[in-house]
């Protein structure tokens, strides 16, 4: 089962992408991946439903959220409506432990994003806030990143002793399933994902071109 983890929709301000079309672009185009998850940006999409789409098309498609903390970009899994309380997810410069201590106490899963980034990546912040606590997934593959954030991303991943996802991080239907995480069993809900990502049944991949 392989999902793409990351991924944006016209739901977020800067995306350009209609999730049927993201459903038409992977039949057509014969993309790897068997779904994806929308992980909207400072918000959680309470008001889509996609069950009807995702039936039709074969694909799963979950949803999940991207908000922003100190140590830069993290993508949420497993949200619901009593995390959705715990805090602003349209705050800027969120604290990352908090997120991950209220995440945890709601059955969700926190994976700081393209971690190797400048400005926007957790590796950017350590040596101003130290290590945070809490952190056990991070982004390693991102398809949009650039030079050499991945390895980056996957250096501190190793240095740091956390497991790694990928996800195309797509704005534009083109660019879903650059990159994705494989999992053990199949996944058709967000509570199946979340229970997969805390028994780390998975492995990052990457569709780009070295």
């Amino acid at each position: 089962m392989i999902l793409d983890l990351h991924t944006h929709s016209i739901k977020s301000d800067d995306g350009r992408a209609k999730v049927n079309n993201y459903c038409q672009w992977i039949k057509t185009k014969n993309v790897p991946i068997d779904g994806f998850v929308l992980t909207e940006h400072r918000q959680f999409d309470f008001e889509s439903d996609y069950s009807e789409l995702a039936a039709d098309s074969g694909i799963t498609i979950l949803k999940g959220a991207e908000v922003e903390t100190e140590y830069g970009h993290v993508l949420l899994y497993g949200v619901n409506e009593a995390l959705y309380e715990e805090f602003d997810f349209s705050e800027l410069g969120l604290k990352l432990e908090m997120v991950i201590e209220k995440c945890n106490e709601h059955g969700a899963v926190a994976a700081p994003c393209h971690p190797g980034r400048p400005r926007v990546g957790m590796s950017a912040h350590i040596e101003e806030h130290g290590v945070p606590a809490g952190v056990r997934i991070v982004e390693v593959y991102n398809g949009g990143s650039r030079g050499d954030e991945d390895k980056i991303a996957a250096a501190m991943a190793d240095e740091l002793g956390y497991v790694g996802i990928g996800g195309s991080d797509s704005h534009i239907v083109s660019h879903i399933g650059r990159c994705a995480t494989k999992f053990t069993n199949p996944i058709i809900s967000e509570a199946e994902l979340v229970a997969a990502l805390k028994a780390e049944e998975f492995e990052a991949i990457t569709n780009r071109e070295a």
